[in-house]
Order: structure tokens, then C-alpha cells, then sequence
């Protein structure tokens, strides 16, 4: 299975930015600028107020999820107020020795961490239910015309199946990093205004065993990368 190209059908085939220069930290094919549509914009965008979690995934990358979610555990030791940044969408990279190098994981099978963050935001866009067969029907035909392989189309139909488990998702996690991560992703999926999907994310927290104190550090990164998001 190939992991990059499923990422691009996931988070959305992107461009290089202005004058085509990468953007330290995202991987090749989740470069930022206008992007179309992935799976994930497909299922946030499938209600109404949860188009920006979405886009700022898009924008980010993978590498989004774990610049957002060191800055937020640093903060969190360092007693420091997180949410600050003024571009929290393009925080450098993460050091492999930091722990939060999402693209080069492992999580807690043994597999690509990307696919447990990728399983982790599906589950969170499905929390509070509201997306029914035929909603499921839709983007099954949207993502038959992304280009993906029979085992990247299998791989994303398997996450789309899937009930929305907090304690599954929590077991994917390998480390204390990968706890931030998981969190991390998930809150950048969620509507706050959506008691079903706040229950969802405080159970998530609670399966993941993550002090009051970090919760709160990694709610302000995502809400502050959804932020930046809406003015992209």
C-alpha cells in the first residue's frame, strides 16, 4: 500500500505555494495553497461549521498534527499559554528526538503512524453520527475519482466503516507523544459546539490517560490552527 498517495487522496491533492516553494516540514504532495478536496474535507465538510477543521488540515499536513501538538505539550511543561502563534499552521518540524515525528512512526501495531492519525480523524468526523448511508454512498463515489489503488480505496473504506470507539482509538497510541498526537487530530475534527462530539473528545482524553492541564494546551492549538484557517 502506498501511504503518500493515500494521504493525497485523504487530505486533498494540493499545490506548491506562491512561486512554488515547499514549506518546511510537509511531506511531498501536502504542500500548501489551494487544494482540492480529499476524503476527510468530504466528511467534515458534510455539515455545517466543520469546513475550517477540515481546511486546516489541508493547509498543515500531517506534519501540521505534530508541530501543533509539540508546541502544545512544550507549552504544557514549560507552564507557557499555548495558541499564541501567529501561523500555528506552519510550526517548524518537529526533531525526531522530540517524539513527534509523525512521518517517521510507528504506532502502537506496528504500522504508519499517519494511517492511526488518518483512522484517528475519521472516527472523530463520525462522533456524533450524522453521517447515514447515503451520505456514506456519496463519498464512496467521490473518492473512486481520487486515483487511488484498490488497497488505498480498501484502507479508507475500512476507517469510513468503522464506529466511532474512543478506547480504539486510544489503544493505537504508542507513546506519551503519540497521545498529544491522537488528541490533537481529533480536536481539529470536532465541532465545539456539538455536545455529541464534545462527549466524544473528552472520552478520548480520558482514554488516553491526558493531564487536565495538556487537554487544555492542545484544545487552544487546534482551535487557533482552525482560526488561521478561516483566513487562508
Amino acid at each position: 500500500m502506498d501511504v503518500s498517495k493515500l494521504l493525497e487522496g485523504f487530505l486533498g491533492s494540493q499545490q506548491p505555494g506562491k512561486g512554488g516553494a515547499k514549506t518546511s516540514g510537509l511531506p511531498s504532495g501536502l504542500l500548501p495553497g489551494a487544494a482540492a478536496g480529499g476524503a476527510i474535507a468530504l466528511l467534515l465538510g458534510s455539515k455545517k461549521g466543520r469546513k475550517l477543521g477540515g481546511k486546516a488540515l489541508k493547509i498543515g499536513g500531517m506534519a501540521a498534527v505534530g508541530g501543533l501538538a509539540y508546541k502544545a505539550y512544550s507549552d504544557w511543561q514549560a507552564n507557557k499559554t499555548s495558541g499564541t502563534e501567529p501561523d500555528p499552521l506552519h510550526l517548524p518540524k518537529p526533531a525526531p528526538d522530540t517524539g513527534f515525528d509523525v512521518e517517521n512512526d510507528q504506532d502502537a501495531t506496528g504500522m504508519d503512524f499517519r494511517l492511526a492519525l488518518m483512522r484517528t480523524m475519521v472516527a472523530a468526523a463520525n462522533a456524533d453520527g450524522h453521517i447515514d448511508r447515503d451520505e456514506h454512498a456519496r463519498i464512496r463515489e467521490q473518492v473512486e475519482v481520487f486515483g487511488l489503488g484498490a488497497q488505498e480505496k480498501a484502507k479508507l473504506y475500512e476507517y469510513f466503516a468503522e464506529p466511532a470507539d474512543p478506547a480504539a482509538i486510544a489503544r493505537l497510541a504508542r507513546t506519551e507523544a503519540q497521545k498529544a498526537e491522537i488528541y490533537l487530530a481529533s480536536a481539529l475534527c470536532i465541532d465545539p459546539d456539538t455536545p455529541e462530539e464534545q462527549t466524544y473528545l473528552t472520552a478520548l482524553g480520558g482514554y488516553l490517560g491526558l493531564p487536565d492541564g495538556l487537554r487544555g494546551h492542545l484544545d487552544a492549538e487546534a482551535e487557533a490552527a482552525k482560526a488561521q484557517a478561516e483566513t487562508v
